[in-house]
């Protein structure tokens, strides 16, 4: 696995070994970074978070593009080393918050971010339940894009939220979510 474009293009993203993790293949991550390009224009300067992030590639992609920040969550151990290092090998340190925990527990948000992609586990509904909680604790604004992937043929039972694209790559299907606003 290898970051596609930006500042790291070509340059090697660790995994974990073992199947506890799925990393989000190359060319769905391609898909999705081509999708959400089309709607933000550019990464620059955004405040993006990485949940259950795995390695980290969704995160340190955003980053190669110019993301100016990356909240990473994980609660995978061996997950969590990975990721701690590639953003070591990436020297984006300064760049990265990382919490080795679950996504459920975090709090209530600063201010909403510019971007939240989500990549849970397959078949579990975790996304669409911490979608919820992000929203009611403030980390979904009016301006933030979210990405979610799931299943193939997995559906979505979103509340408060409104699906603008949607792809299958694969065996993922790629959602892109905004806040509803027809429910003011």
């Amino acid at each position: 696995m290898r970051i596609i474009a930006g500042e790291w293009k070509r340059r090697p993203v660790r995994t974990p070994a073992g199947d506890v993790t799925r990393p989000t293949a190359d060319r769905v991550r391609e898909t999705l970074f081509s999708m959400l390009a089309s709607r933000l224009g550019s990464f620059e300067e955004l405040k993006v978070a990485d949940l259950f992030a795995g390695s980290g590639a969704l995160g340190l992609e955003a980053l190669s593009r110019g993301a100016a920040h990356c909240l990473f969550v994980e609660q995978d151990a061996a997950a969590i080393r990975s990721l701690r290092e590639n953003i070591a090998a990436f020297r984006a340190q300064p760049r990265c918050d990382v919490r080795a925990a679950s996504v459920m527990t975090l709090g209530k948000a600063p201010a909403p971010l510019d971007l939240i992609m989500l990549d849970p586990p397959y078949g579990t509904g975790a996304g669409q339940v911490a979608l919820d909680k992000l929203g009611r604790l403030g980390w979904i604004g009016p301006a933030t894009w979210i990405s979610l992937e799931t299943e193939r043929d997995e559906e979505l039972k979103l509340r408060g939220l409104s699906l603008e694209a949607e792809r299958k790559v694969g065996k993922a299907k790629l959602s892109l979510l905004r806040l509803d606003e027809s429910e003011d």
